[in-house]
């Protein structure tokens, strides 16, 4: 329960893979999310000095403040031991509410509908980044207020994602737009590779436990399953889906 108690509505991120991603999208002026405090280990800033003197000058440029702790103090504030001797305290970012300015023509969007914990949300925009996807959807109710968690996890693709909150006609916007509606799920499905995966599409993807709400089942155009290799009575993971998905995406759309 570590992580729920001291993570689900936590802005401490750590390592150097998600301070990088943090930092070029604020560079880049597509987030307005700030570094606060950086915590770096004092003894790997005496075996990587490079590293500490690049954060030194980016604090410098952003205005943050950089404290030499002990790694036991970084230990503290993050989840287990992986942090690499940095960690940091950001604010948090805004995600717009999806409406027709934000959806590009041609696209490739996913919905994500019901996950159940911020790393399995987080590897999900790991494959979903590497696949090419334009922009990712998400109920109100989702797994960002555990940023720094998920930005670990997905090895900072959450910070250079483009991500919106949907509204009650989402749907209705990329139908409007000319965008094909594919769901995955088992019920009245055809096979994921007998399907027409080709952009403009919006493919939505449920969690293991809880699925795609019966709404959204219903305004779809098609649903697609992922089939087995062996009989296997168990849900893929939301990660694994989302990866075998949207590679099927890409290949169809090379």
């Amino acid at each position: 329960m570590k992580e729920r108690d001291k993570f689900e509505n936590s802005n401490i991120f750590e390592g150097i893979v998600s301070f990088r991603a943090v930092l070029s999208t604020i560079l880049d002026k597509k987030s307005d999310r700030q570094i606060i405090t950086v915590y770096y280990d004092s003894e790997k800033a005496k075996k990587k000095p490079k590293e500490y003197s690049f954060l030194k000058a980016k604090s410098f440029e952003l205005g943050y403040e950089l404290l030499l702790v002990d790694k036991e103090e970084i230990d503290g504030l993050t989840l287990g031991n992986s942090h690499g001797g940095l960690a940091f305290v950001c604010t948090n970012k805004s995600y717009p509410v999806l409406d027709r300015s934000h959806v590009k023509d041609n696209g490739f969007y996913v919905m994500l509908d019901g996950i159940e914990d911020p790393y399995n949300f987080g590897y999900s925009l790991r494959s979903l980044y590497a696949s090419g996807v334009t922009g990712i959807i998400l109920p109100e109710r989702n797994w960002l207020g555990a940023a720094g968690v998920v930005c670990r996890a997905s090895a900072g693709a959450s910070e250079q994602m483009e991500i919106y909150i949907a509204d009650g006609d989402f749907i209705k916007t990329f139908k409007s737009l000319g965008y094909k509606i594919v769901c995955s799920d088992l019920e009245n499905s055809i096979p994921m590779y007998d399907a027409d995966l080709k952009k403009p599409l919006l493919l939505i993807i449920g969690g293991e436990k809880r699925g795609i709400s019966a709404n959204i089942l219903e305004n779809t155009d098609s649903i697609v399953r992922i089939e087995y290799g062996n009989d296997f009575p168990a849900a893929l993971s939301a990660a694994s889906a989302s990866a075998i998905l949207a590679f099927e995406v890409y290949r169809q759309n090379r």
